[in-house]
């Protein structure tokens, strides 16, 4: 099985050329209900699954665009409107980009289902392995669900059929997690600690998730505990040099937890972006360059440049701003020769997303749209940063968590912090700022920390996002509105 790489059984699983989300069975494929018939099948079918993780490239721009660490960019200010909106607080219901963050995570969850409703069709080695992985690549799925937009319907024993979706309503946000905790405590033990493929889920992934999620519900306690085993299983490290971490040359080294992995080498088109395999984001990251040497990158859209205000939040010596904002003006300094387009000149900021930035690699149809950079979900500094708020925050350990915080600093070049209770919580939330930086987590912390009065146009009801309208009329308008929207 290879996870970068769909196979055409996805077609069985879910048709991306309906108006929603639920399942509709192609015609000519009445067969899917007697699919599962050998491992192989499962197996395939676990590839559908994994495969729209390439889709949550959008999650990760708007993670940024939404909080205070980018602006939206582009050609100008017109251009994907639907993110310009969100970067101005403006958006609505009829957001096309929410719709699709809204269509793709169900899409998946809805293979998932698949797998699930026949899993007891067969028995065969290595069945509750693959059973694991795929109740994790579900649970991360409605995850990003609960944080885009809060109490989501939750459907757990099949595939998502149109007669579901207009008799289940929004299930609350304390019930989904409820179950994705009661389904990653449940796969942890069928979970290797190491895999032979990069990419597939690990009892890491597993337990990180699960502390992340704990973290959400602030239940610190058993996310300190959750987080734990997987600092004290050793299995992961901080890379010494953090500028090499986002490199593609060193794609799920040490520190990866969970791991997306994408493939420069087939595209699809503006179309049909769920099509692709490569990064979409980073190739609408990337400086609109015209002219010049401006090697080892390559051209992109200028979306979601950082601000002044984060580049400036780093110390001049920590070594992760320099790995992760392009500054513009120093880079054309030492590289004469080098010409760009600003791009859209309200939203210039003279800086670029650098850990997502196009490579000039090899690319199939669009260099903007196959870009083979992995995106790391789930980095140990991470893991280390939730683990130290946990300790701290629910009074349990405060040396402990400066323990954890001050390796992450310490790695970034800068001095150990000596601080506690409330002075601590402070350290570590600014620390999470800056080693996150440009990974699509920032919106998030903000909202759940109570943190965003730092937002541009930010009102209180934009902690949640709207439910797309026209996913709520095809419910049969059986859902109710998030509130402001």
């Amino acid at each position: 099985m290879t996870i970068k790489k769909i196979t055409a059984l996805v077609l069985i699983i879910t048709c991306f050329a309906c108006n929603d989300y639920v399942d509709i069975l192609p015609e000519g494929q009445e067969n899917s209900e007697t699919f599962f018939n050998s491992s192989t099948d499962y197996e395939d079918a676990l590839v559908g699954v994994y495969d729209l993780l390439s889709t949550t490239y959008l999650n990760n721009i708007l993670g940024e665009i939404a909080s205070d660490n980018s602006k939206c960019g582009g050609g100008d200010a017109t251009d994907v409107l639907d993110w310009q909106q969100i970067d101005d607080m403006t958006h609505n219901a009829d957001n096309g980009a929410l719709r699709s963050l809204f269509q793709f995570m169900y899409a998946g969850i809805s293979r998932a289902n698949y797998i699930v409703e026949f899993q007891n069709k067969i028995d065969f080695e290595g069945k509750e392995q693959l059973l694991a992985e795929n109740l994790f690549l579900r649970s991360y799925y409605y995850f990003e669900l609960v944080k885009f937009f809060g109490d989501v319907p939750l459907y757990t024993e099949g595939r998502i059929t149109l007669e579901q979706s207009q008799s289940i309503g929004r299930t609350p946000k304390s019930e989904v997690y409820a179950q994705l905790e009661t389904d990653l405590l449940s796969v942890i033990d069928d979970l290797p600690w190491q895999q032979n493929q990069n990419g597939r889920v690990t009892k890491g992934a597993a337990l990180s998730l699960l502390g992340k999620i704990y973290l959400y519900q602030d239940k610190f306690d058993l996310a300190a505990t959750t987080l734990e085993q997987v600092i004290v299983s050793e299995q992961y490290q901080l890379v010494e040099d953090f500028g090499t971490i986002f490199l593609n040359s060193n794609e799920n080294n040490i520190e990866s937890v969970f791991e997306v992995q994408y493939f420069g080498g087939e595209g699809a088109s503006f179309d049909c972006f769920q099509c692709v395999e490569g990064n979409i984001a980073v190739g609408f990251m990337g400086p609109r360059f015209t002219g010049g040497d401006f090697s080892p990158f390559t051209s992109g859209f200028s979306f979601n440049p950082p601000t002044g205000e984060l580049y400036n939040s780093f110390a001049d010596n920590d070594e992760r701003r320099d790995a992760t904002i392009l500054n513009m003006d120093q880079f054309v300094a030492e590289n004469p020769g080098v010409t760009f387009n600003l791009g859209n000149v309200n939203d210039y900021t003279g800086y670029y997303n650098k850990k997502y930035i196009p490579y000039a690699e090899a690319n199939s149809q669009d260099v903007n749209l196959t870009h083979s950079n992995n995106y790391r979900a789930i980095r140990y500094s991470d893991v280390l940063l939730m683990a130290a708020e946990a300790y701290n925050r629910s009074g349990l350990n405060d040396s402990k968590a400066r323990t954890y915080l001050n390796r992450v600093r310490v790695r970034a070049g800068l001095d150990e912090v000596q601080s506690s209770g409330a002075n601590l919580t402070e350290d570590i939330f600014a620390e999470r700022r800056l080693e996150l930086a440009g990974e699509g987590h920032r919106f998030f912390d903000q909202v759940r920390t109570g943190r965003t009065s730092t937002i541009e146009n930010f009102s209180d009801y934009n902690v949640l996002f709207p439910i797309p309208r026209i996913e709520i009329e095809l419910a049969g308008n059986n859902w109710e509105q998030n509130e402001g929207y």
